[in-house]
């Protein structure tokens, strides 16, 4: 059995994906994670970029990356010098679990972080990575560490 994958995280990054779970309650937010892979199973995340929600299926239970956004979130991590890692979104009133709807959209190399807002507060937050064959999510550790780069924003607004 392979070792699980870790995802290591600043407090700053964890406060940003919390405060905007919780700014964007009772909808879902989402945004990409910026970083750095690692050599074996880790990933180290140094700021998060917010994107807008631009489902139209209710923002409340869905969640859309346009590829523009997508390509936002490319060019901005490349200017903090790091490369997207991954994605982060909110679950209003539901568990911080994958749904079908976030395992029919996701992509085996990225992780996938998500916070469980409650009654408009951040409570538990979990990560995700989606098996090679597609067929699941696995979930990682979430690992708390310091940021290797102390002049990189944790959280970049466009």
């Amino acid at each position: 059995m392979a070792p699980s994958r870790t995802l290591t995280i600043t407090a700053s990054v964890e406060r940003a994906i919390r405060r905007h779970g919780e700014d964007t309650f009772p909808y879902e937010c989402c945004g990409a994670l910026v970083g750095q892979t690692s050599s074996g199973n880790g990933v180290m995340t140094v700021a998060v970029v917010p994107l807008p929600n631009t489902t139209e299926e209710g923002p409340r239970r869905r969640f859309l990356v346009r590829p523009s956004d997508y390509r936002d979130a490319e060019r901005r991590a490349l200017e903090l010098g790091g490369e997207l890692v991954g994605f982060y979104h909110s679950h209003p009133d539901h568990p911080a679990r994958p749904s079908q709807y976030d395992l029919d959209h996701a992509w085996p190399t990225f992780a996938y972080v998500i916070v469980s807002v409650v009654s408009g507060a951040a409570a538990d937050m979990t990560v995700w990575f989606l098996k090679d064959d597609r067929s699941t999510f696995e979930e990682g550790n979430l690992h708390h560490g310091e940021n290797p780069h102390p002049d990189t924003a944790p959280a970049v607004h466009r």
